[in-house]
């Protein structure tokens, strides 16, 4: 039984550097990286070049906890942290970045929340 957690997770860590690699433009615009858990999503934005994170935002926010209660399911609320992300990207004039799935699906949350960034006017 660990013997198959190990290996799945050996599985996505090989996916999510595959993802990482044959993103092709690693260093030239700044990273958006999702990690999403069971119930909070995360979203970061990394600079390659200096390894340092630019802006980061999440579902845990505190500016963000009064509409995350309201919101009536998950994909809401990642939509509710994409769009204030976009609002952090706009403010430093960032307006092209790389979207960085991190070996999730584009599906469901991590699909909410690109397109809320994408809405925004920033460029993928």
């Amino acid at each position: 039984m660990a013997e198959k957690k190990i290996t799945k997770k050996i599985n996505w860590l090989k996916k999510r550097n595959r993802v990482k690699n044959s993103l092709g433009v690693r260093g030239t615009y700044p990273r958006l990286v999702v990690y999403r858990s069971n119930v909070h999503i995360y979203a970061q934005l990394v600079d390659d070049n200096e390894n340092k994170t630019l802006l980061s935002s999440s579902s845990n926010d505190k500016d963000l906890q009064a509409s995350v209660k309201k919101a009536d399911n998950k994909i809401e609320v990642s939509t509710l942290v994409g769009k204030a992300l976009a609002g952090k990207l706009k403010k430093e004039k960032i307006s092209s970045i790389v979207f960085d799935r991190n070996g999730y699906k584009y599906h469901g949350r991590v699909k909410a929340l690109a397109e809320a960034v994408r809405e925004s006017g920033i460029q993928f």
